[in-house]
């Protein structure tokens, strides 16, 4: 049997057509109606770089106008509420136009800058910045102009051949035998009355009697709303100076203020420490800090006590938090910053001190990233170095508990048998959320973080 073929199953009165020809002459399409690719004007915004930032201040431009930009370079140094950062350009293209100037602030989100893609577009893109400048007031809203009034309906109106009466004339016609049809009203739009038909039935009309009128009721009246609280006025100061707030020190403010929504409580409590003090003093020389040990202890108690490590955000649930990121304050010139030992209880001592010192050094010079400060699950404040022997410290919002550390001090305690003698002590006061942690939960945390520090040497484990 003779194997059937492509070529012998085709006509030879057919020409064969070869698969190039197929794609060499395709169905033509109608006309595009897409407008042209046009070169993009974008717009360089001002970032979020923390969850609290509202607004950034322009610290210095990296770039100048007409600077041409690769992705990913450095276009402009922003001071937020926590560092100052470097923001990238996410694009290819020339820096038009400045929009924001150097010590200026905008809001997140704003533009501060304009990117062309060609130099076709630089004119458009400065008309566009230009135009963001301050403009001239708006028009006033134009004045309402009331309603006409509705025009009366005249007698002509109403429908032909109908006659129109009140219910008690129609009632006075009946009775009187009055033909209502012929009579002329001389009610409202010809409407026929109660003294027309009395009138046509010959009537007299009785006299009116003098008919005290109904005191009219009072409409109530919407009290008037409470004037706005004005503002506490101070008396000034001779000779004082008014600075405003840095954009730290008023991140700081808004989030003190903030922290006064949340129902919070204190629990103290003293803690030997001649056995900590001892182990600083063999590790100090490693680079070692009192900071990184109190962090460390505060972390590996919190493994034990997982809802100290919890929060309230939306006050209706527990957020658990799977990692236990220490967040320590730290003091700068302009406001305050709490860098974040992320997972502290799984790094080891050494490590933990390494990282902090890093830490600080980025957050003295305002080149920490929002995840190296707004991170933390648990804050420690340690004023203990400055010889504060007690405080109390303000919770931080999204956070269930900061722990405040005062100095280690000779102090007089009694034993269980009632001998004195003179040992180290630091007092712990602790500030926590009472919709998320009760006071058996604090006070459990605290028994495990003392015996934590009276027996340091699991720190170095």
């Amino acid at each position: 049997m003779a194997s059937l073929s492509f070529s012998s199953s085709v006509s030879s009165s057919i020409p064969f057509l070869r698969p190039s020809a197929l794609l060499l002459r395709p169905r033509p399409r109608p006309p595009s109606r897409l407008p042209p690719v046009r070169a993009k004007i974008r717009e360089i915004f001002m970032p979020a770089l923390s969850s609290t930032m509202t607004e950034g201040k322009i610290v210095s431009w990296v770039k100048s106008e007409g600077d041409v930009l690769s992705k990913g370079e450095s276009v402009v140094v922003v001071e937020s509420d926590k560092a100052d950062m470097d923001v990238e350009t996410f694009y290819d293209g020339i820096l038009a136009a400045i929009v924001v100037s150097e010590g200026e602030t905008a809001p997140v989100g704003a533009a501060i800058g304009l990117l062309a893609e060609t130099e076709a577009e630089l004119d458009e893109a400065r008309a566009r910045a230009a135009a963001k400048s301050p403009s001239s007031p708006a028009p006033a809203a134009p004045v309402a102009e009331s309603p006409a009034p509705a025009p009366v309906p005249s007698a002509a109106d109403l429908t032909p051949g109908k006659v129109v009466a009140t219910p008690f004339a129609k009632k006075l016609a009946k009775q009187h035998k009055v033909d209502v049809g012929k009579l002329a009203g001389t009610g409202p739009f010809g409407r026929v009355t109660p003294e027309d038909v009395e009138k046509a039935a010959g009537i007299a009309p009785a006299p009116k009697t003098n008919v005290v009128a109904a005191a009219p009721v009072a409409t109530p009246v919407a009290a008037p709303a409470a004037p706005a609280k004005a503002a506490v006025s101070y008396p000034e100061i001779p000779g004082a100076k008014i600075v405003p707030f840095t954009t730290m020190q008023a991140a700081v403010s808004r989030n003190m203020i903030e922290s006064l929504s949340v129902p919070t409580f204190r629990v103290g409590y003293p803690i030997a420490t001649d056995a900590l003090d001892a182990l600083y003093k063999k590790v100090k020389g490693k680079g070692v800090t009192m900071t990184a040990l109190l962090a460390k202890a505060a972390a590996m108690a919190l493994v034990q006590h997982p809802v100290v490590n919890a929060s309230c955000k939306d006050g209706k649930s527990f957020t658990y938090n799977s990692s236990v990121n220490i967040a320590v304050a730290v003091a700068m010139d302009d406001g305050l910053i709490t860098p974040v030992l992320q997972d502290a209880d799984k790094l080891d001592l050494y490590l933990l001190s390494k990282k902090w010192k890093e830490l600080v050094e980025k957050a003295q010079a305002k080149q920490l990233q929002p995840q190296e400060y707004n991170s933390g699950t648990f804050t420690l404040s340690n004023l203990g170095m400055f010889g504060v022997d007690r405080f109390d410290a303000i919770l931080p919002p999204g956070q269930g508990a900061i722990m405040a550390v005062g100095a280690s001090k000779p102090t007089v305690v009694a034993d269980k048998e009632g001998f004195f003698t003179v040992k180290n002590q630091m007092l712990v006061n602790v500030t926590a959320d009472h919709r998320v942690i009760y006071g058996a939960d604090l006070a459990a945390f605290l028994q495990t973080f003392m015996k934590i520090i009276q027996n340091p040497e699991s720190l170095t484990m």
